[in-house]
């Protein structure tokens, strides 16, 4: 009977799940909103259901042997998800409590959702032969996993490595954590979103942008009028590439990675927000640096990525156990 194990992405818009074997294939895959659900209860059993009929929906013996989950804000000490920003359910939440719950006998381990997308980047992705190295995803908020000598990071408390909410401009931008400025602010996709409308207030450039709604914008949107030649769009990828690259100057100065790879949402914009983020990288790093740390964006398939790297985390716990 073949053993796979579940692998968890929780995100602030949407969950995806997958059933994945131990060299990393997945069985079958699902995705539904996270934000259809105000009550937290509801959303566990509408996820444990569904890992439950992606495994019916198999045609190979099999059995769950293990559930990995990645979400924002995860401690990987206590299986909790903690005041997460980007989530509408607030508090101390018992995510592998609850689940376990559902699958009796079942080991569920979780961890940040970041930190679960830098797993799958070290066993699947284009960090095969690192040891060290940072992953950055770009998506509802700004996330960051950190491997040091090819261990996952993560601090006294297991919440090291909050990249997103180091601070960027202070007493500025609302961030969802309650403080004000942090990066995540000015870089992630609701970030370029804000560029987008800062510019659009304070630049006199005709754009097709000025056109549609906040809430309609997306950094899709965006991306395609950057490559249809939108000024204000153009201008938007350039200056929220300064900020991530100025701030990714400092990062280096305190890990020293081998390479930092871009995930998510606004990475799928390629060469708009690499090009300028490697850019100003570069001119504010320290001589001893300058040229040595690559930037790149993840080999992984979006969709893939992260619950992969949560079910690698699952198959590492079966491992030590």
């Amino acid at each position: 009977m073949t053993k796979l194990v579940a692998g968890i992405d929780i995100g602030g818009t949407n969950t995806v799940f997958a059933l994945v074997d131990e060299r990393g294939t997945v069985h079958n895959c699902r995705t539904f909103p996270t934000e259809k659900y105000s009550v937290f209860d509801e959303y566990i059993s509408a996820l444990s259901q569904g890992i439950r009929a992606l495994s019916s929906e198999l045609d190979i013996p099999h059995e769950i042997a293990g559930i990995g989950i990645g979400a924002p804000n995860g401690n990987y000490y206590t299986g909790c998800v903690d005041s997460a920003a980007n989530l509408r359910w607030k508090g101390v939440l018992h995510f592998a409590e609850k689940i376990k719950a559902h699958f009796e006998g079942i080991p569920v381990v979780l961890t940040n959702d970041a930190n679960a997308a830098a797993i799958g980047e070290m066993i699947y992705g284009g960090a095969r032969e690192m040891k060290n190295f940072v992953v950055i995803t770009l998506g509802t908020g700004l996330g960051s996993g950190f491997v040091v000598n090819g261990e996952v990071m993560y601090g006294h408390d297991g919440f090291a490595g909050e990249f997103g909410h180091v601070s960027y401009m202070r007493n500025s931008r609302q961030c969802g954590c309650g403080r004000k400025g942090c990066l995540e602010t000015f870089v992630s996709a609701p970030g370029l979103k804000r560029n987008i409308f800062e510019l659009l207030a304070t630049e006199n450039h005709p754009s097709i942008l000025r056109d549609i709604p906040f809430s309609q914008l997306s950094a899709k949107k965006i991306a395609e009028a950057a490559v249809e030649g939108d000024i204000i769009a153009k201008m938007a990828f350039e200056m929220t590439g300064r900020i991530l690259g100025e701030m990714l100057s400092d990062l280096v100065a305190f890990t020293v990675p081998e390479a930092i790879f871009l995930f998510g949402g606004v990475a799928k914009s390629g060469d708009l927000i690499l090009e300028p983020t490697r850019r100003h990288m570069e001119a504010n790093l320290l001589s001893l640096w300058k040229g040595k740390v690559k930037l790149l964006i993840s080999s992984l398939d979006e969709n893939n990525a992260a619950v992969l790297g949560a079910a690698a985390l699952a198959w590492k716990a079966l491992i030590n156990d």
